[in-house]
């Protein structure tokens, strides 16, 4: 079908002939179907090339997210079968069953179809993500949390209650009984499912939770039995290769998980000793969802023309700012991985390394042992680096040796936290770096923020009153003739009307005037408005930019970005 949806985009003009060698060129670098490589490369919409090929075929199109499918019809077809033709049945009645496929001009799938199921089939089309999707959902091991906890014998079990009374032994093998393992197994793959970041489980004195961070906010999802604490704390321990014997220190660790298709999963997991247990944390890290196209981060293309320029000075120090969670290392990433060629020498110090990036010389911080930001900077300085990122400037000697390597012909990239842009350069000088130096070597500062994304699937116009607008920071003409949007929640986001983040940028050159400003001591506020004169749009402006292109919600634009002065 590849050919004949290649031909037909261009004839019909939704697509052009470039694009199309460009998408068949993505194709056959990393497989799957053509279509699929239009959507990533942002030509085209899902959405739309469902309509066109509904259209096209004279076959109605269908949102498989409305869709509750039964698992008798399910059944009815193997997965195999579903995986290899992109289909999946949604529906039966009488000798008919409904079959959503992306390309429903393939008869070969039909027939077998036919053959398998003894059934007429009626055709839909349905995009070949929410296939993916659906087959993951519906084929999938559907354990439920309640099927779980069927399978613990309330009186056999008993974890230990009080702390002195643990045994070791005991210990690791009540964790490793297969309710346990099912338990947590269930908690892993169901924070994968949901697309959360982080997984908590938390123990207090008469209860024990477990919760997702999903789109940035925490969401409860389970209480297991508190006696099951120990046990499921030890099982995640023994998957880390923790020390289940000690309690009372702080451990950290790594879980890597296979989950088929060549696809894997790290969890960096942190274990805590709190009051009434061990809270464990799990950032879940998955590579192949890593964006490292600068063009799909957020950014609006005034900010994304600045920083792509400063990326590409021969030396200097970009900074970007944000707190933790706010995506300043995929920012990062996404920058090195343009400038990651043969001809250059790129080093990272990283604490920890989230993800590994080849063609990267990438260095862990071990504090224990002395290898801190500080020693790792100075021993890239003997490696002949052309580009050095160190993960984040958290004192006076990284932010002195990180400042010299800039003004020695070398490009530097780093994190600090603070709240905007301009609030950076005061945060330099409090470390005790002199402004002479500042404005010597930074180039550019850039803040940044996620918000979260409108479900597309129950996105809904909503009315909201002119002066709420003027309130965010709209200019009067601005406000007028503004639909505003918000998800109403169904499946497809889990009933939240959010789906996905998007960055918010505040990008801050550091232009002359600035630095004149620096060098005579003017206040951050002062920066601030001079850098608004000058044309810097800050993270208000930026999250009120996404507000008129429908992509958040006021609520959301309030609540990762403080109010600025832009009048």
């Amino acid at each position: 079908m590849a050919g004949r949806l290649g031909e037909l985009l261009v004839r019909e003009n939704v697509i052009s002939a470039g694009q199309l060698r460009k998408a068949q060129e993505e194709q056959r670098k990393g497989g799957g179907r053509l279509g699929s490589s239009l959507v990533k490369l942002g030509m085209i919409e899902e959405s739309e090339l469902t309509s066109f090929l509904s259209k096209q075929y004279g076959v109605p199109a269908i949102n498989l997210a409305d869709f509750e499918i039964d698992k008798e019809v399910i059944n009815l077809v193997p997965r195999e079968v579903a995986e290899k033709h992109n289909l999946i049945p949604f529906n039966r009645s009488g000798s008919t069953i409904s079959v959503a496929m992306s390309d429903p001009s393939n008869i070969f799938a039909l027939d077998d179809i036919k053959f398998i199921t003894g059934y007429n089939v009626e055709v839909m089309v349905a995009s070949e993500q929410a296939i993916k999707d659906s087959i993951e959902r519906y084929y999938g091991e559907q354990v439920t949390y309640e099927e779980v906890m069927e399978d613990f014998d309330e009186d056999e079990i008993d974890y230990g209650e009080e702390e002195e009374d643990v045994d070791v032994v005991d210990l690791e093998k009540s964790s490793e009984e297969a309710p346990v393992v099912r338990l947590v197994n269930l908690i892993l793959i169901d924070a994968i499912k949901k697309n959360a970041s982080d997984i908590h489980i938390e123990p207090y004195e008469k209860e024990f939770r477990v919760r997702y961070r999903i789109d940035g906010v925490l969401y409860e999802v389970m209480k297991p039995p508190l006696k099951l604490r120990n046990a499921i704390t030890s099982r995640i321990k023994i998957m880390s290769e923790l020390d289940i014997a000690e309690r009372r220190l702080p451990q950290d660790g790594r879980i890597k998980l296979k989950l088929g298709k060549g696809r894997e999963m790290d969890f960096r997991v942190s274990v805590l000793p709190t009051l009434f247990g061990e809270k464990v944390v799990m950032r879940l890290l998955d590579k192949s969802n890593l964006q490292l196209d600068m063009t799909k981060l957020g950014f609006e293309p005034g900010p994304l023309k600045e920083f792509k320029k400063a990326i590409q000075s021969p030396y200097g120090m970009i900074l970007v700012t944000g707190p933790t969670g706010s995506g300043k290392t995929t920012t990062l990433y996404s920058a090195l991985s343009e400038l990651n060629q043969p001809t250059v020498n790129l080093s990272t110090a990283e604490d920890p390394v989230e993800f590994n990036l080849p063609g990267i010389n990438q260095v862990q911080m071990h504090d224990e042992i002395g290898l801190n930001f500080a020693a790792a900077l100075r021993s890239f300085l003997r490696q002949d680096p052309d580009i050095i990122m160190v993960g984040e400037i958290r004192d006076f000697e990284t932010a002195e040796i990180a400042v010299k390597a800039a003004l020695t012909g070398h490009l530097v990239l780093s994190t600090l936290h603070t709240n905007d842009a301009p609030s950076t350069i005061s945060r330099l000088l409090n470390m005790g770096v002199e402004p002479f130096l500042v404005t010597a070597s930074v180039l550019l500062i850039g803040a940044q923020r996620l918000a979260r994304r409108i479900c597309t699937e129950c996105k809904q116009p909503l009315k909201v009153p002119e002066q709420s607008l003027l309130d965010l920071g709209m200019k009067p003409e601005q406000a007028k003739g503004v639909t505003c949007y918000k998800g109403v929640g169904c499946r497809n986001c889990a009933d939240t009307g959010y789906r996905g983040r998007v960055a918010l940028y505040e990008v801050m050159p550091f232009w002359e005037p600035l630095k004149d400003m620096v060098l005579n001591g003017a206040s951050t506020a002062e920066l601030k408005l001079e850098s608004i004169k000058l044309g810097m749009q800050t993270l208000r402006m930026s999250g009120i930019n996404k507000l008129k292109e429908g992509v958040t919600t006021i609520d959301e634009v309030v609540r990762v970005t403080a109010a600025d002065v832009i009048r």
